[in-house]
């Protein structure tokens, strides 16, 4: 199995990234191919700025990408209730080359935030989205206080509770 995984964050430090490099780990004898956001920069989405250039090429790479694996993990940063610009903007340059982006693939979202919130709200954005961009929702997941809930000597979760629902959820693309 070839799977995707990004955090939806352009953060050097991201803890979405922590998180989903720990959840990609446990899908035993997968190939994982880890992307950052920050190798997909683009302009700012809009339509005046598609007539001007085109799709551009490192667009046309990320959905290529999507469209190599066989499955997705996904890990949702949170700002202001909803997605980081890095992200939205390269979803809608994606979705511009291809409207059904997720193309039919098993996807597992994830969030995680410092606080108790665990990025839940931009969590249930992305959950309610999936269906209108043909993605297949296998589990979502959000993992509160992810500093009080994160063994970073050992990367993974030190909350067993928690670990036992990331290991469901990931199962789920098997």
């Amino acid at each position: 199995m070839n799977v995707l995984a990004f955090a939806a964050s352009s953060s050097t430090q991201s803890i979405n990234k922590k998180l989903v490099r720990y959840a990609a780990s446990l899908l035993e004898g997968a190939q994982v191919q880890l992307l950052d956001l920050n190798d997909y920069e683009l302009p700012l989405f809009s339509v005046d700025k598609e007539k001007e250039i085109g799709k551009p090429q490192l667009a046309q790479d990320f959905v290529a990408k999507i469209g190599a694996c066989d499955a997705l993990i996904i890990s949702f940063a949170e700002h202001n209730g909803t997605y980081t610009a890095a992200y939205k903007n390269l979803f809608d340059w994606g979705s511009r080359i291809n409207k059904e982006i997720y193309q039919d693939k098993p996807i597992v979202l994830l969030a995680t935030s410092p606080g108790p919130g665990g990025a839940g709200k931009v969590l249930e954005v992305a959950v309610n989205s999936i269906p209108h961009f043909n993605g297949d929702l296998r589990a979502s997941l959000s993992i509160p206080s992810f500093h009080q809930n994160f063994d970073p000597d050992n990367n993974s979760l030190s909350n067993s509770a928690l670990n036992d629902e990331l290991i469901a959820a990931i199962s789920s693309l098997q």
